[in-house]
This record gives C-alpha cells, sequence and structure tokens, in this order.
C-alpha cells in the first residue's frame, strides 16, 4: 500500500460565532492530523468550481479525476443495495421526508426529523412494494436511516428534474413534481408521469400509516414522502482504480468505488434502533475507525491504494451542531489518524487527507467554498502546522479544482 486518500466528509466550513470567528477544523484539537501537516504540504481546492456547489456524489466522482457531470447518484446507490440494474432502469436515490399535504407540497422536513428507524423504514418498504401499483416492474430498497432507492424496471430516460427542494432550481419550502428537461421528448414525459405518480401513490400509504399516526402521538414528524434525486438510467464510465481498496460503507461511497473498479470492504451500518441518531452515527464513527483500521492492517501488502471516507462529520453541518461537528473530528484523530502516524512511520506510504465539500454549520449545507488539501510523503514539508481552511489558504500547493486533485497530489501515479 503506497498511498492513503482519507476524506474528511463535509468537515470543513466557515467561521462560526460560537467559536469566537473560527471555524471548526481551526478549533478541533487534532495533534496527530496535524502531524501530517507539520510534515506535509497543504493547498486549497475548488472541488467543482467557484460556482458550482458539490454535491456529495458529483463532489466524489470530481475527486476521483472524472468530469463531475458523469455522476448518477441513483445508480450509485443502486449499486449498493445489490439491486441487478440494466441500462435504461431509471433509479433514484430517496429521502423518507414529511411534507404537509399533496395539495400545498410544503416541506416541513427533508429528513422526517433523522428520527425514522430502520424497523420503521423497512416496514414502509414493504407496505409501498406490496400496494403501489404502476404499469412497470419497480423495487423499492430502504438502506441507511432515512435513505433509500428506488429503481422503475424499463426503458427510461433521465433528462428529468429533482422531485427534491433542496436539488432543484425553483428551491424554497415546497417540492415540485418531476419534469422532463426536452418538454417534447415522449419517453421523458412518461418518465416523469411514472414517477410523479410513484410519489403520490407513495403518500397515500404513507400518510395515514399505523407507524406514521404513532409517531404523530409520540410528537415525531411522520415519514409520509418520498423526495427524489440524482436519476440515472445507467452505470457512468469512471475512471478505474483496480489496485485499489475502499473501505467504505455508507451506499453513495459504495456505489462509486464499485464503479470506480475498487474492491470494497464495508460492514453492516448500525441500524438506528431509537429517534437519537446522535448515539447512532458515533456507534457507526467508532465501528468505521475500528473497521478502517483492521483492513488496512490486513489488507497493507494486496492493493496499491486506499480509499476512506468518514460520513458522518457532514451531518452536524446539516443540523447546526457546530460542537458534535468538533467532537467527531476529536474523536477520528485520537482513534485513526494516531493509528495512521504510527502505521506509516518508516514506510513509504503517501497520505492525502482532504474533504468533498464544505457544509458550513450557519449554513445548514454545502457551499462552494474551497476545501482543505493535506499531502504527506515523509520528504517534502511547507509551513502548515495545522489541518485547516486558514493553512490551507497559505499552503504550497496553491489553489486548484478537482479535476486536477489526483495529479496535484500524485495519487494518479
Amino acid at each position: 500500500m503506497k498511498k492513503i486518500l482519507v476524506i474528511l466528509d463535509g468537515a470543513s466550513g466557515l467561521p462560526e460565532n460560537c467559536f469566537g470567528g473560527k471555524t471548526v477544523l481551526d478549533v478541533a484539537e487534532t495533534p496527530n492530523l496535524d502531524y501530517f501537516c507539520e510534515k506535509g504540504k497543504m493547498g486549497n481546492m475548488y472541488v467543482i468550481n467557484e460556482k458550482k456547489i458539490p454535491g456529495s456524489d458529483d463532489a466524489i466522482v470530481s475527486i476521483l479525476g472524472n468530469n463531475p457531470l458523469l455522476s448518477r447518484r441513483g445508480v450509485f446507490e443502486a449499486l449498493f443495495t445489490g439491486i441487478k440494474i440494466k441500462r435504461g432502469d431509471l433509479c433514484m436515490r430517496t429521502n423518507f421526508g414529511t411534507i404537509d399535504n399533496l395539495t400545498s407540497r410544503k416541506v416541513i422536513d427533508r429528513r422526517a426529523g433523522r428520527t425514522l428507524t430502520t424497523k420503521e423504514a423497512k416496514i414502509f418498504a414493504k407496505d409501498l412494494n406490496d400496494n403501489i401499483k404502476l404499469p412497470c416492474k419497480f423495487e423499492f430498497k430502504p438502506t441507511i436511516q432515512h435513505r433509500g432507492v428506488l429503481v422503475l424496471k424499463g426503458g427510461f430516460l433521465d433528462n428529468i428534474s429533482n422531485i427534491d427542494p433542496e436539488h432543484t432550481k425553483q428551491g424554497g419550502s415546497r417540492f415540485v413534481f418531476s419534469k422532463p428537461f426536452d418538454d417534447e421528448d415522449e419517453i421523458a414525459k412518461y418518465t416523469c408521469n411514472l414517477l410523479n405518480d410513484f410519489v403520490v401513490q407513495a403518500f397515500n400509504v404513507l400518510d395515514n400509516h399505523s407507524i406514521n399516526i404513532e409517531r404523530r402521538r409520540k410528537g415525531l414528524l411522520p415519514a409520509n414522502m418520498l423526495f427524489m434525486r440524482g436519476p440515472g438510467i445507467e452505470i457512468p464510465k469512471l475512471k478505474k482504480y483496480r489496485s485499489w481498496v475502499s473501505i467504505n460503507s455508507m451506499p453513495l461511497e459504495v456505489g462509486i468505488s464499485k464503479a470506480s473498479g475498487m474492491n470494497c470492504f464495508s460492514f453492516p451500518y448500525p441500524k438506528l434502533k431509537k429517534i437519537d441518531v446522535y448515539d447512532n452515527l458515533y456507534d457507526a464513527l467508532n465501528k468505521s475507525i475500528k473497521f478502517a483500521i483492521k483492513i488496512i492492517k490486513k489488507q497493507q501488502k494486496n492493493y496499491l491504494g486506499c480509499y476512506i471516507q468518514f460520513k458522518e462529520t457532514d451531518v452536524p453541518g446539516h443540523d447546526n451542531k457546530p460542537y458534535e461537528k468538533k467532537n467527531m473530528l476529536e474523536m477520528i484523530d485520537k482513534r485513526f489518524f494516531s493509528f495512521l502516524r504510527k502505521f506509516v512511520k518508516g514506510k513509504d506510504i503517501r497520505v492525502v487527507v482532504t474533504c468533498d465539500h464544505s457544509t458550513p454549520c450557519r449554513l445548514k449545507a454545502h457551499s462552494a467554498d474551497p476545501v482543505p488539501v493535506l499531502v504527506f510523503d515523509g520528504n517534502h514539508k511547507d509551513e502548515s502546522v495545522k489541518f485547516c481552511e486558514r493553512e490551507a489558504r497559505k499552503g504550497s500547493l496553491g489553489l486548484f479544482y478537482g479535476k486536477d486533485f489526483m495529479r496535484k497530489t500524485k495519487l494518479d501515479g
């Protein structure tokens, strides 16, 4: 193993008032990660460009040296589920969310308050598959927490809009049904009609479901809506990394790794059994760290490169919880980067650390701001002393774009 790429999902951000105008990365105590900074070089990266706000999917696709326009999130997440897909099958990433009703289409929460348990999601999925009637075969599978995947079987097109206010041009607090980008394309129109029909039928199944009646009684948001995004009808042709190992367990990262030809090692993500998603996230982060260490030790002689992404650090950004993000970063430093620091000692291993995008807590969403990039090879260094946005701006690697990341960090050789 000569190369290790670590992505701290959404860890980068903007100054926070609670930290005296410093970012979470500024104030996080990360002595082991900072060791790599002191012995390495830093730079600043626009994951896509100055204006484009990256999603998790096109961000990773770009970082791995591909055109971000190739990204098809629905397909990547369908690959994770094991659903067999053929060219022309429409794949969509879904969220269980909460709306007022289908008349107002007012969005209350895109993730049903992050309180949907694994058991509830599985019961919903069975009832959706059993009760929705379409003139085509389909398969819906829940994945992790509020997430899921829908695949419509047949000859469809993906030149259609999302059904998700955060991922449409309209934005705002109301969702808009899917529309074709080409009004004269009859197949695209048909695709939209079926997808919209599925959403309406799903609402009718879910809104007065016994689980949602009980959730309302407990003061929880009902999971009565399926938001849809990332349409795709075939596996994108991404740059291959067949000598790399991927150590990831989240649907998107596993799917992109598979499409990139990596050998994937995953563990079953902990089930959300109670309504505290942060208990679940910390449990998952702890298991992710232990699993990553285990696989690196076991597979170090079998692969040239290693790709690891810690997904949990993104969630506190979306929830405006800067202290939770700080705690997670410190946990990763203490348990993972302390191991990595010892592991690379005396070895010819290049360590690269970055973020797939910035998720400022005060925005509760991704932003187009550049993210820090750290490159450690044991031989070359600059004046960097800490993994944070401020040091990245001063780093000798300079400012560059995601399309140049693999070349700039020398991970492509």
